[in-house]
């Protein structure tokens, strides 16, 4: 008796919280839909750019990784990274952080046009550091994918 009393106050329910899912919805999901959401699933970099990621913003750099090879204790280690744009539309850097807050880098604030480049400059104080050094910097950009990464890497000596 429980159970009929049960499935006769849920099947109201159900059927409130499932009207309007229908070929409308299942549209939208698969992409053909012009819901609140349908240009988030058909482009899954996001809504406001276009479909062919061929016309976004490409950073190609001349090298993404820096050996430094081996530096004594306190020595702050520079390098600039090169990139050129090799995308279709300008490049604008959001941000660039490091895996570690003893390497800074630092950015072009300004749009970089297609073919043209730039650098990125990453300064790394081995203060405290000893052995083997590995520290990744992630660049932020309207890029596809929107995070690269170059790499300082290199031996500290003590002392």
């Amino acid at each position: 008796m429980k159970n009929i009393i049960f499935l006769l106050t849920l099947s109201p329910l159900v059927w409130l919280g499932c009207k309007g899912d229908g070929a409308d919805s299942v549209r939208e999901i698969r992409g053909g839909g012009d819901g609140p959401n349908s240009s988030l699933i058909r482009n899954p970099v996001t809504a406001d750019l276009p479909l062919d990621t061929n016309k976004l913003a490409r950073i190609t750099y001349e090298k993404d990784t820096y050996n430094f090879g081996e530096v004594l204790e306190g020595t702050i280690v520079e390098h600039t990274f090169k990139f050129t744009n090799t995308g279709k539309v300008p490049l604008t850097i959001l941000n660039a952080r490091s895996s570690c807050g003893c390497t800074i880098p630092e950015w072009p604030k300004e749009q970089i046009s297609p073919g043209q480049s730039g650098v990125i400059t990453a300064k790394f104080n081995t203060e405290g550091k000893g052995q083997e050094q590995h520290k990744w910097i992630y660049v932020t950009a309207n890029t596809y994918p929107n995070e690269t990464k170059v790499l300082l890497e290199g031996v500290v000596k003590p002392n």
